[in-house]
């Protein structure tokens, strides 16, 4: 792994994880999002993608999540010390046929774990969300162990990218009121991704959206940019009236791009 991009302890655990599962082979493991995309910023989580030659049985599942739970930081992890983990494990015959809602084999991550410790399992879903973080990390992601990324991650065509965005935009627009900083940060990359096709960090996004935009939406997104790189609170965001209205006119201009 890359020296400073990452938090070595928990990946190399996470791998150590997946290697003991005899009966899923382990092809690939990676690190994308925030660590390979402008740096991990403060409460940025630590983002893994795997893909196995074949998908966990139930026995297995229940083995990953057991020790995701103790190994991934519970969600808001202090600063400095171990991340929140979100890994994603894609089922290798899955890649194969790349469409605009990818389906994954296994998702941990920490806004689902009060569901994990009741009972629930991680289960195979397709999701648009799937189809932009591998596409972004078939460009992006570092391998901790197996191939380039390029060598075993699916090329996803420019229409796959663009019908997976008009897909999440609904729901990510009505997640605003619980997660406001991230949604906006997210549509801001989405802008970007629907203008050039290329991808960028949160911030980097936010940042070329609030200079192009400008007016208030150029002001709220430069107070999520800084809440987002450790400089602010939340709170400093704005009224809800107003982020309702910002992330109405981003989701606007999406759609134009689109």
């Amino acid at each position: 792994m890359q020296g400073g991009i990452g938090s070595p302890e928990q990946a190399q655990a996470v791998l150590a994880l997946l290697q003991a599962e005899a009966d899923m082979p382990l092809a690939g493991l990676y690190l994308h999002g925030s660590a390979v995309a402008g740096g991990l910023r403060p409460h940025s989580d630590l983002d893994l993608l795997a893909v196995v030659d074949h998908p966990p049985d139930a026995p297995a599942r229940r083995r990953l999540l057991k020790a995701l739970l103790r190994i991934s930081a519970p969600y808001p992890a202090p600063v400095g010390g171990p991340r929140c983990i979100e890994l994603m494990v894609f089922d290798r015959s899955a890649l194969a046929r790349p469409s605009a809602a990818m389906e994954s084999t296994f998702v941990y991550g920490e806004w689902l774990r009060a569901g994990f410790e009741a009972g629930e399992l991680p289960q195979p879903f397709a999701d648009p969300e799937h189809t932009l973080v591998l596409a972004q990390a078939r460009r992006q992601a570092v391998p901790i162990a197996g191939p380039d990324a390029t060598d075993l991650l699916p090329e996803i065509g420019a229409g796959q990218v663009r019908e997976a965005m008009r897909r999440l935009l609904p729901g990510l627009v009505e997640g605003l009121d619980g997660d406001a900083r991230n949604v906006l940060l997210t549509l801001a990359r989405m802008w970007w991704t629907a203008g050039t096709g290329a991808f960028l960090s949160k911030d980097e996004a936010a940042e070329k959206a609030a200079d192009a935009l400008g007016g208030r939406t150029g002001e709220v997104l430069c107070a999520a940019r800084r809440a987002y790189l450790g400089l602010a609170g939340d709170g400093e965001l704005a009224p809800p009236a107003l982020l309702r209205e910002v992330a109405g006119h981003l989701s606007r201009e999406i759609e134009a791009r689109l």
